[in-house]
């Protein structure tokens, strides 16, 4: 099979159909993080509802999405990636629908819910697919396109919701997901070549252990901004997922065919990217939370102007992402993530410098570009520094595992910070909203300098004849031994 799998690639159209496919199914999956945030004041306008109700719009979908991102991974692995790929969009595009003509707060929660079970299966396959159709040696420029697209996804999704919702109705943030599905569904089919993982038997035990884990630990961070962190049921929420993932660390350990086998973490480049990539999103995702309601709150800007005014930090990634994986193909991922964090941090100690009721944008200005530069420079090698890590066989699953703890890594950042400027500001007035937002920012610029530190962790590339460069795959014996 795998002598065959070239030739079809070729016949198919290859790289550049497989990138502009996993791109666009990237984007669609990214963009639903933080889309509906700044649609929620007109979605209690048509549905009223509990502050509660309307936090689960955002979490319903990131609890799913984190929850299921590794078992999506699995299925693809076993069942076919291409296959499962088109399950997922076909998931994610009905759900969009539905939550677009959702009658009510409670079936535009279960909508979303499902929109995040098909994200789940659709975005692990992403990276797989796109690395099993780009030849080994243009991957770091094929991932940083990738991951141009999606970290502009990421950071944009306050910018295009609000400018649907203002200017056309919180509906379209939905519908905007279906002509995109329609569209990648023909092409995926026709244009991406099938590929398998290492054929094991799904791994039942170790997918409950993760998902429950994950759904406690996910659950608990989300509720307790609302109902405090003292709550009996967040406690054991937090307490009983904690004890699952513990669980599923020792059975990763023992089990014959774990789905997430713990020796993977005994690679320093494998712990280190997942550890920076959590850290990552925990600075940058609570960051974004507070600076758009900071910006359209207190600074009086609409949705549109506050999404505008973000564009050198949101918009950076189109430019830079690209030139980062060309430089990761050039000197290593390492250096190139490290420098990128450690600019992301700066610039959200800028922010929190800079802050104020009455901020000029000239003083936000220099903070905007430093974070969009450092955010660029992350996300292509990241991906690279990921399915590097581990053999071919392994990719889908972590990639699984890497898109999980960047969701968790964001729902943990929401959770920590919003309580963080709970405790100490409020929306009271500006001046109590910027007493809470600067030590929030604070919190979020030294996670994201310990994500670089993680970073420096990862190997750098070795002298020829000791180890492959990054990017270019090694025979299984070779990362067997590296893994070890």
């Amino acid at each position: 099979m795998s002598q065959k799998v070239p030739q079809q690639t070729e016949r198919r159209g290859g790289a550049v159909w497989a990138l502009v496919i996993t791109s666009v199914a990237g984007f669609m999956a990214a963009l639903d993080n933080l889309v509906v945030t700044t649609a929620l004041p007109s979605i209690r306008e048509d549905f009223g509802g509990a502050l509660d109700d309307l936090e689960w719009t955002v979490s319903a979908y990131t609890l799913t999405f984190a929850v299921l991102l590794m078992f999506g991974a699995s299925l693809g692995d076993r069942f076919g990636r291409r296959r499962l790929f088109l399950v997922g969009i076909t998931v994610f595009t009905g759900a969009s629908a539905a939550a677009a003509m959702a009658p009510g707060i409670d079936s535009l929660i279960a909508a979303r819910a499902v929109q995040g079970v098909g994200a789940a299966i659709m975005m692990p396959l992403t990276l797989t697919l796109l690395t099993a159709a780009v030849p080994a040696a243009k991957r770091g420029t094929a991932y940083g396109i990738w991951g141009a697209v999606n970290g502009l996804a990421v950071a944009s999704g306050p910018l295009i919701g609000g400018s649907l919702t203002e200017h056309l109705s919180w509906q379209w943030i939905f519908w905007l997901n279906v002509p995109l599905g329609l569209a990648l569904l023909p092409l995926a089919r026709l244009r991406l070549t099938e590929s398998y993982g290492s054929g094991a038997p799904l791994d039942i035990r170790g997918t409950l252990l993760a998902s429950g884990g994950l759904f406690g630990i996910v659950y608990g961070l989300v509720r307790a901004p609302v109902v405090g962190w003292s709550d009996g049921i967040v406690l054991l929420a937090l307490f009983v997922g904690t004890a699952l993932l513990v669980g599923f660390v020792l059975h990763g350990m023992h089990a014959k065919n774990p789905m997430l086998p713990m020796r993977l973490f005994r690679s320093r480049a494998f712990a280190g990217i997942n550890a920076a990539s959590l850290l990552m999103f925990l600075g940058m995702f609570g960051s974004i939370f507070l600076l758009s309601q900071y910006m359209q709150g207190v600074l009086g800007y609409s949705p549109t102007e506050a999404g505008l005014r973000m564009l050198p930090w949101t918009g950076m990634p189109m430019i830079v992402a690209p030139v980062a994986g060309y430089m990761s193909d050039r000197i290593g991922g390492r250096p190139v993530v490290a420098a990128g964090l450690f600019l992301q941090s700066i610039g959200l100690g800028w922010f929190a410098l800079v802050v104020e009721a009455d901020t000029s944008y000239a003083a936000q200005l220099p903070a905007l570009i430093i974070s969009g530069i450092g955010m660029s420079l992350y996300f292509a090698p990241a991906s690279s520094l990921v399915m590097s890590s581990v053999r071919p066989q392994e990719q889908g699953i972590a990639s699984g595992t890497n898109n999980a703890l960047r969701e968790v890594g964001g729902a943990l950042g929401i959770a920590v910070m919003a309580s963080i400027f709970s405790s100490r500001g409020g929306y009271e007035s500006a001046g109590t909203f910027v007493d809470g937002i600067q030590p929030a920012l604070w919190v979020g610029s030294a996670a994201v300098a310990v994500a670089g530190a993680a970073a420096l962790y990862i190997p750098g590339r070795r002298r020829r004849g000791t180890e492959p460069a990054e990017g270019v795959e090694a025979p299984a014996s070779v990362l067997e031994t590296a893994s070890h």
